[in-house]
């Protein structure tokens, strides 16, 4: 049922290392400092790129805020941070955007379109049915979990067609390089450590085969107030705009706040597409935005996450991305 797979889902463990975007302390809950922003992300370049650039820019001190930044290692896990009040604001990824149609979290900003999830077999595992009754692992309530879900409902099979293992991605990263695990739902850059330690790993299904877009996106507590809203997606608008200006550079200060090589971090951008905040805002007046979280909905309510698909207005607050846009 959906309420225990939420239940499941948001008491993972996660990372507490901290990352911090300004010099100056700060103190007071999340959502209680207007001046201060408390942000998860994941860390992979979807997430930290944004928050890379803000802070080399800049960005953050000219709207007035301090942000401190921490790292988790899934999206529905900020969003149990964002309810508790422990964060303001936090990244995830197509896999998680149940989450806020649930009334979870509010989208605030669309960052990327992703096609890095994919399910993947040891060595001789070429289809979704040589799984069958075959051990999967998954961080559930991810795009780990979406791929594979949407890879079963391809392939005319259910999770219960597989021996179906709940596991965060690093164990997932573990499981799979030991041979405890058959396949599993995942997604780069976890997928290139895989392969370091598994070269013969076969890819069985990916988001590229789909022909849909994926969106990423940064999410808000439902109490956070408004102003606060205005203030941090102006500065993931302007970071926005440099990222697509600037590829290389965005690249090289990403792979530094993750402490990775800059060709780590290139090969982890090879899975991202960027729009413009141009774009980004076209595409939310037009409804296109609209539609790709509908059909996303869609998925949800037929995989039992969502009991009915909201309009995309409930949770995604396009009104306001538009109007801190055109100021």
């Amino acid at each position: 049922m959906p309420g225990s797979r939420t239940r499941r889902t948001l008491t993972a463990l996660f990372s507490v290392t901290v990352f911090s975007l300004a010099l100056n302390a700060c103190s007071g809950s999340a959502g209680q400092d207007d001046d201060t922003v408390n942000f998860g992300y994941i860390g992979d370049y979807n997430g930290a790129s944004l928050l890379a650039i803000a802070q080399e820019q800049g960005l953050w001190k000219k709207q007035g805020l301090t942000a401190k930044a921490k790292v988790f290692n899934n999206g529905p896990v900020q969003v149990q941070a964002l309810g508790s009040g422990d964060l303001d604001y936090g990244y995830i990824g197509p896999g998680a955007m149940w989450l806020p149609a649930s009334g979870k979290a509010k989208v605030v900003s669309v960052n990327t379109f992703t096609f890095a999830d994919r399910v993947i077999g040891q060595p001789g595992i070429e289809t979704m049915k040589d799984l069958k009754g075959k051990r999967v692992g998954v961080p559930e309530g991810t795009s780990g979990d979406m791929i594979l879900n949407m890879a079963l409902e391809k392939a005319g099979m259910t999770t219960k067609d597989i021996n179906k293992v709940a596991m965060d991605p690093s164990t997932v990263v573990s499981s799979f390089t030991s041979g405890k695990i058959d396949g599993a739902g995942i997604f780069y850059p976890s997928i290139d450590t895989i392969k370091k330690k598994v070269p013969g790993m076969e890819e069985v299904a990916s988001t590229k085969d789909t022909g849909d877009r994926f969106p990423t996106a940064f999410v808000a507590g439902t109490k956070v107030p408004e102003e606060k809203n205005r203030k941090v997606v102006k500065v993931l608008q302007q970071a926005n705009d440099w990222r697509k200006k600037h590829p290389e550079e965005s690249i090289a200060l990403s792979a530094k706040m993750l402490n990775v090589s800059k060709a780590q971090a290139k090969a982890d951008a090879s899975h991202v597409e960027t729009l413009s905040t141009d774009d980004l805002a076209a595409k939310t007046k037009s409804g296109e935005m609209d539609r790709w979280l509908k059909k996303l909905g869609d998925f949800f309510v037929r995989n039992q996450q969502l009991d009915e698909n909201p309009d995309p207005s409930d949770y995604y607050t396009g009104d306001l991305y538009r109007e801190v846009h055109s100021g």
